[in-house]
């Protein structure tokens, strides 16, 4: 690859609706590109749940940090200006959909993501966010495919 020229990355799908999802994914970006200590992801919480971000916010932290220590292969996540999602991305958001409703589907989903079967505390990780966004108002909805 050739200075200045940067790697292509598929993006194949487009980003989710609802102010909740794409909350869930500039704050994983964010933390993903800058450390989960970001102040732009932490902003980000605080301007979309008030007083109450901090639940939130450290459990996103507890989530990317179980996602690091868990996973057995990279995990592609694009820039956060970009307006399509990787497909790494796409199987997260769904994961996160279906942690509450559809915990054994969702398991294998994060199992897929992080090429290991050692996906139950990231699950858990997933439960515990999506919880506190439905409970604050701002809930994480399962990314339809198609």
């Amino acid at each position: 690859m050739a200075y200045g020229e940067s790697p292509s990355v598929d993006l194949p799908r487009p980003l989710p609706g609802g102010y909740g999802n794409r909350l869930f994914l500039f704050v994983m970006r964010r933390m993903a590109s800058a450390g989960v200590n970001d102040a732009h992801a932490a902003n980000a919480m605080l301007g979309a749940f008030g007083r109450s971000y901090r639940r939130p916010l450290v459990l996103m932290r507890a989530m990317m940090l179980e996602l690091a220590r868990a996973s057995s292969r990279k995990i592609m996540v694009a820039p956060c200006c970009c307006a399509r999602m990787t497909t790494d991305e796409a199987l997260t958001m769904e994961a996160i959909g279906n942690a509450l409703r559809h915990p054994h589907e969702a398991y294998e989903q994060v199992a897929s993501l992080l090429g290991s079967d050692d996906a139950l505390g990231a699950l858990t990780c997933f439960q515990a966010v999506a919880q506190a966004h439905a409970d604050l108002g701002r809930p994480l909805d399962l990314y339809a495919a198609g």
